[in-house]
């Protein structure tokens, strides 16, 4: 039975952006791992539905993680997040932003919760809800003390501490000049690569739990054993020794959020996308498929001209990857991976896609990556869960469907004629993905 007595505060506070099943997995496990006595706690806001709030303030905070491998399961409770909050209450939102013993702020609100344009502004007339509140708290807090602090996006994009700062510089303009300048010189944006594969958790691990360690938890994450996290960027009022837990602190972060991005991201994507189709519903069902693997390899060999070998291992990281993927006792399920297509596969496939092209090679394994999602979304008549959902709906009625499609990831792309023809040529011929 786990003890539910509430914590006692910390010294020192990292408020979170985003409550969901990788933050429980990741950070708030890193966090746990190396925070004792209470030197640091997480106070983590939802970024829509106050439901996982409410079931973890119940809880005073704690769940279990659940760490699935072929071995077995292991149970262990994590103790890190001292205090679980519903987004949408802001002022909460705000006090805890502008509290003095506030160092850090983390976000994990998915690549769509950005909603950056190809530029990766924001609009500051219609701004995405969670950078608004962001934007307003920080403001607060230079108004209050002034005090600097670190601003850590850990969401799957290249450059996400650049890309954060730039939204809150353009969200900033309206506040004046000394805003402008408190932001640029007070609060430091700290860019990440994160990886660890959490699948949505079922009422059978719920029922697990219990049988297992004899505590009813209500809202428990399942895990992989496996878990990275490389940081690059500047903590002015200090943070957790979160490197005595594995993860890397460098001084150029791009080739290893390339790495993660390309091999495992865009590998995702292809089995997300071609898996469905050829009648797979998870990760380790689609790598078991000798075509889909083929695919994966293809990609990988695309992807890697344009990563500096020496620096990353890459031969070790692609074997490792392919142990995680064939890890059967981890339901990663393709139909959540395949949500928001048009902004992953920005990010992950045509980014390689381009500087094969540019290198004046063919890009096909990219081609049969993005056409697989084309003819996913033909499939689906254009309804699927998606950033552009709306756009990619009425284009489901328009004379240059692929085209129009390929436009939505990337418009260099599709203006590309003889990656288009790949493109049209696998998506013409049903049976060449499914």
């Amino acid at each position: 039975m786990s003890n539910l007595t509430a914590p006692s505060n910390p010294a020192k506070q990292i408020v979170h952006i985003g409550l969901g099943a990788f933050h429980r997995a990741h950070q708030a496990w890193y966090t746990a791992q190396v925070s004792k006595n209470t030197e640091w706690g997480i106070v983590a806001f939802t970024g829509r539905s106050p439901k996982a709030a409410d079931d973890l303030a119940a809880q005073n905070g704690r769940f279990t993680l659940i760490t699935r491998s072929a071995e077995g399961d292991q149970f262990e409770v994590i103790d890190s997040i001292v205090s679980a909050q519903d987004g949408n209450n802001t002022q909460t939102f705000v006090d805890a932003i502008t509290n003095p013993a506030t160092a850090i702020v983390t976000l994990t609100i998915t690549e769509a919760g950005y909603c950056m344009d190809s530029n990766g502004h924001v609009d500051t007339v219609n701004p995405p809800a969670s950078l608004h509140r962001l934007a307003v708290a920080l403001e607060t807090r230079r108004r209050v003390n002034g005090l600097p602090i670190a601003v850590v996006s850990c969401d799957n994009m290249p450059s996400n501490g650049a890309l954060l700062k730039m939204a809150m510089t353009d969200l900033f303009a309206s506040f004046g000049q000394e805003s402008c300048d408190w932001l640029n010189t007070q609060v430091s944006f700290v860019s990440t690569s994160v990886d660890r594969i959490t699948p949505k958790t079922t009422d059978a691990d719920i029922a697990l739990v219990e049988a297992e360690t004899g505590w009813a938890d209500k809202c428990p994450v399942v895990t992989e054993p496996f878990s990275d996290w490389v940081l690059e960027g500047r903590f002015p009022l200090g943070r957790p020794e979160w490197q005595n837990a594995g993860a890397k602190f460098v001084v150029n972060i791009e080739p290893f959020e390339n790495r993660k991005l390309w091999l495992l991201n865009g590998a995702h994507s292809v089995l997300a996308y071609a898996g469905q189709l050829r009648g797979h519903q998870t990760v380790a069902e689609a790598i078991a498929d000798p075509v889909c693997l083929g695919w994966v390899k293809d990609f990988w060999a695309e992807a890697v001209n344009h990563l500096p070998a020496a620096q990353l291992d890459l031969a070790t990281y692609q074997t490792a990857l392919l142990s995680r993927f064939n890890n059967g006792k981890i339901a990663h399920r393709l139909a959540q991976i395949a949500i928001d297509g048009s902004t992953k596969l920005r990010v992950r496939v045509a980014p390689t896609a381009k500087a094969e092209l540019a290198a004046g090679r063919s890009a096909s394994a990219c081609a049969v990556a993005i056409a697989a999602w084309v003819q996913f979304v033909i499939e689906q008549d254009g309804r699927v869960e998606d950033s552009q959902a709306q756009r990619i709906l009425q284009i489901s009625n328009t004379d240059q469907l692929v085209r129009d499609l390929v436009a939505v990831i990337d418009t260099e792309l599709s203006a590309h004629a003889e990656f288009m023809t790949r493109i049209q040529n696998q998506t013409s011929r049903k049976e060449a993905i499914c």
